[in-house]
């Protein structure tokens, strides 16, 4: 297994816009008093979710989100990006009271931008903005946890970890 997520870290540090220590594409988070782009979270760890409604493992994963919002409070942020048509997710968290920040990504550009072929992704950002954790697939509350937990050390080495 070790070798394996070498070898796919290796393949997404050479190329790619999730190369671990460098800074993901920007997008526009619209927030109740308008939008702000993700470069202006810098100084917290942010959570980056690509995921969709239809998604088992992607909605039963949506309780470790809301799990890291209220453990890790203002230190973190979370961003969810679902590319379903207008309204499906916002829908989803309206009826499941789901209090997480949502961007619709109805043409599908934040996900090319960073490559998203399947879903669930989770990327995890350090204070600085950069890259520290990508999972690809479903993860569980311990390894998020700990990927938040290691971005938010500055003395500790983020896990720089694939799934």
């Amino acid at each position: 297994m070790f070798t394996w997520s070498a070898i796919v870290l290796a393949a997404l540090s050479a190329a790619g816009p999730l190369a671990p220590g460098s800074p993901p594409p920007d997008f526009s988070i619209p927030t109740p008093a308008g939008t702000q782009d993700l470069y202006s979270l810098r100084g917290r760890v942010v959570v980056i979710d690509f995921w969709a409604t239809w998604c088992d493992v992607c909605t039963a994963e949506m309780k470790y989100f809301q799990r890291a919002k209220a453990q890790f409070g203002d230190r973190i942020d979370v961003v969810t990006i679902s590319n379903e048509p207008h309204d499906v997710a916002a829908s989803y968290f309206r009826t499941w009271e789901i209090d997480l920040p949502l961007v619709e990504d109805l043409t599908g550009a934040i996900s090319r931008a960073y490559d998203v072929t399947k879903i669930p992704v989770t990327v995890v950002l350090d204070p600085a903005g950069d890259v520290s954790y990508v999972s690809l697939g479903g993860l569980s509350w311990p390894e998020l946890e700990g990927a938040i937990a290691s971005a938010l050390s500055p003395s500790t080495p983020a896990p720089r970890v694939l799934r």
